[in-house]
């Protein structure tokens, strides 16, 4: 008999991860920012380089460009950012208006045109953003889907240097990037327009990050206000858009990528900030409480309604008020989904809503992701959200008629006409649109505009703010509508097949290197499920706190939209820290299905993880 303890069964070796070579970057739309040089794979070797697949009207795109410019700065010798531009919309596929998105947003880096998509496809993609990590082999080692992964990508940045410069593979130097020819002009890329009391015209010049006041014939410069450097201190704005008088004669300014409400005194120009921190909001975080102490996201447009300031806050698709005589801001409609739902004003969803006009009891909004104008009223116990024109995220189009039936495409303003109607910029038709309540009808008032972002009235016209014409535009309000030949769009992305019965959804996340999933107030997930239309799924939707679900698919409904939010949150991993750094990791997809006997029976959605994950 043997009395010795068993040997230990071996650890298995851990899994090697696959490499995966990169696939080749092609896009019929060409390059932008390279000095007229097409880029390859193999112009890139022995650098980081990470792709930011975004399209120009995504709020959370815009988000990543900002979190990119850190990286982008600190990194500069040994990354190559390449942003890869990935249409939703039609407009969205024109070059010119691809080029104008480059210098209205300040990409700092090469910017691959894919108007067919097929970088896309060759990366599995399936969400605006996604970014992927190609190391200096030119391997993809790291895919990540959504916004707030800055600091994991930083992290890994740093491992991939130390790695590669041991290995004799790094290979520092400038980057590919050529800077533009700088445009001279009064304004550049202007965002909202507001009538002062004098008569003139206040413009937010959003890529100049300034205010210009204009003499009343919209063109002459009277003054400029800011510094014109992107910053939050003193005078200075981050790419400002909306801008509202109050009832003290004071105007207040939608900062946007400062996150921030700030104030201008139009007669010291003194500028002074009323609401937000600078941070930009995430889940989890307060959502009222003083204004200069709870964070904001992307405020686009402001408006004095019902005696306070509501924000278009686009950066989480809700509506918000800031109550100058308390200086405390709370959310007012809205639950951070994203999608078209009506109904009382804390159960309703918006996307990236971007233009407000109060008229009476009803405050207008231009829900830009859903192509629809909405408002929201009054009722007996609060408010309500109610939609005039417009179905959902993936359908748009020009076409007037009956507001059930009419399209609009990416609107960014909106205006109440004196008759109650309200005119809709109509950014990505290039049109003015008219909604006329009284009869259900929409109408198009003009045409040839270029992306219209705002308009007010003057007198018997209006002044059309022409962003990409990078001008004022007066019109006179016609009397009877032009005709256009109606077009109808959907979104033109390929549809996933999927088998009949139950379907199989997995969120692929896993914690960064050095991080850890933060458990220590329950769960740290969250997973909510929808579907277009409702029918599509006969159960599995709603919210929960797993990563996967067992969705069952209604056997009646053969394509459809799937609509997946998830969010995780993890921190650093350091048992010696008692404080550590946590960071949100949250992503909203728009799957398109179809239901085919040969589908896949497994959905995997990667909102972070390494590329042999899946």
């Amino acid at each position: 008999m043997n009395d010795a303890a068993p040997a230990p069964t071996p650890a298995p070796a851990p899994r090697k991860r696959a490499r995966v070579r990169a696939p080749e970057l092609i896009g019929k739309g060409g390059w932008l920012n390279t000095g007229g040089k097409d880029l390859s794979l193999a112009d890139l070797r022995g650098r980081i380089t990470i792709l930011d697949f975004w399209t120009f009207c995504c709020i959370n795109c815009l988000h990543v460009l900002d979190e990119l410019r850190e990286l982008e700065e600190k990194h500069r010798d040994t990354v190559v950012i390449i942003g890869v531009h990935s249409p939703k919309f039609v407009h969205e596929a024109e070059h010119a208006a691809v080029v104008d998105a480059v210098e209205r947003y300040e990409v700092h880096h090469p910017v691959l045109d894919d108007p067919e998509l097929a970088t896309w496809k060759q990366y599995a993609v399936r969400a605006w953003p996604t970014l992927v990590v190609i190391d200096p082999e030119g391997y993809v080692v790291a895919q990540h889907a959504g916004e707030g992964h800055a600091h994991a990508i930083a992290k890994l940045v740093e491992e991939l240097e130390a790695e590669h410069g041991a290995k004799g593979t790094l290979r520092r130097g400038d980057g590919p990037y050529v800077a533009p020819e700088p445009v001279a002009s009064d304004l550049r890329f202007p965002g909202k327009a507001l009538l002062l009391p004098s008569g003139n015209l206040l413009v937010s010049d959003s890529t100049r990050h300034q205010l210009v006041e204009l003499a009343a014939d919209g063109e002459s410069v009277v003054r400029r206000i800011g510094s014109g450097e992107r910053g939050f201190a003193g005078d200075s704005f981050s790419e400002p858009q909306g801008l509202a008088l109050l009832p003290d004669g004071r105007v207040v300014v939608a900062d946007t990528v400062n996150h921030a409400l700030r104030v201008l005194d139009l007669e010291t120009g003194a500028v002074e900030t009323v609401a937000g921190t600078g941070r930009q909001w995430w889940q989890g975080s307060p959502t009222s409480g003083p204004a200069l102490e709870v964070d904001l996201s992307s405020p686009w447009d402001v408006a004095w309604w019902q005696g306070k300031v509501w924000i278009a806050m686009a950066g989480v698709h809700q509506l918000w008020t800031w109550d100058p005589a308390e200086g405390t801001v709370e959310v007012a409609a809205g639950t951070t989904n994203e999608g078209l739902h009506d109904g009382p004003a804390a159960e309703a969803w918006f996307a990236q809503p971007s233009g407000l006009a109060a008229a009476g009891d009803r405050l207008w909004i231009a829900d830009s992701e859903t192509s629809a104008l909405r408002y929201v009223h009054p009722t007996d116990t609060g408010y309500a959200v109610t939609s005039a024109v417009g179905t959902g995220l993936f359908d748009f189009g020009h076409r007037d008629g009956d507001a059930a039936q009419a399209l609009l495409q990416h609107p960014l303003g909106v205006t109440a006409l004196p008759d109650g109607s309200v005119a809709v910029c109509d950014t990505y038709n290039h049109a003015l649109r008219r909604y006329d309540p009284a009869t259900g009808q929409v109408s198009t008032l003009a045409t040839d505009l270029r992306e219209p972002s705002d308009a007010v009235l003057v007198g018997e016209d209006i002044v059309v703010v022409e962003s990409a014409r990078h001008r004022l535009t007066r019109l006179r309000l016609p009397e009877e509508a032009v005709r256009v030949d109606a077009v109808a769009h959907r979104t033109q992305r390929a549809a996933t097949e999927v088998a009949p019965g139950t379907l199989r959804l997995d969120v692929v996340f896993r914690a960064p290197s050095g991080q850890k999933l933060d458990t220590r107030y329950g769960p740290s997930t969250r997973l909510l499920v929808s579907s277009t239309p409702p029918e599509l799924l006969a159960g599995g939707e709603g919210a929960g706190s797993d990563l996967f679900r067992e969705l069952a698919l209604n056997p009646d409904v053969t394509e459809g939209v799937l609509h997946v939010s998830a969010m995780a949150a993890s921190c650093d991993d350091d048992p010696a820290n008692e404080y550590p750094a946590c960071h949100v990791h949250q992503q909203d997809w728009g799957v398109p299905v179809r239901v085919t006997a040969d589908g896949a029976s497994r959905l995997p959605l990667v909102l972070a993880g390494m590329d042999d994950e899946g």
